[in-house]
């Protein structure tokens, strides 16, 4: 039994040592990825339309993210997830809707990244 009231989530790593396998956090100056820009805009988007009222709730949902979800997803993959959350939440969107959308970008991506020459 543990002696822990509150056991830490996967996101409580601060001053903790890295455990094998583990990299640091990449502390570089790097340009964003098209895509990372977007969950930027659409985190303010939807902060100014008061959804949700407080970066807490968005904060809420990454920490609600299972502990191997948590490792693998990047930093905007990870903001991505909780406003995906937060909408479904909300009721701006449906699971089956979203769904849809990641199955059709999805194709059209496998499309976009067929080998040239490719005559099917």
């Amino acid at each position: 039994m543990s002696n822990d009231l509150h056991p830490i989530g996967p996101h409580d790593l601060g001053g903790m040592l890295l455990a094998e396998g583990e990299k640091p956090i990449d502390r570089e100056e790097h340009d964003f990825a098209y895509w990372e820009r977007l969950v930027d805009g659409l985190i303010y988007v939807l902060g100014s339309k008061g959804y949700p009222a407080d970066t807490a709730a968005l904060r809420r949902a990454i920490e609600s993210l299972g502990p191997e979800d948590y490792a693998n997803l990047s930093y905007y993959e990870r903001w991505a997830a909780s406003a995906a959350t937060w909408c479904t939440e909300l009721g701006l969107v449906t699971q089956g809707e979203l769904d849809a959308k990641m199955d059709e970008i999805r194709a059209r991506q496998a499309v976009t990244n067929a080998p040239s020459g490719d005559t099917s």
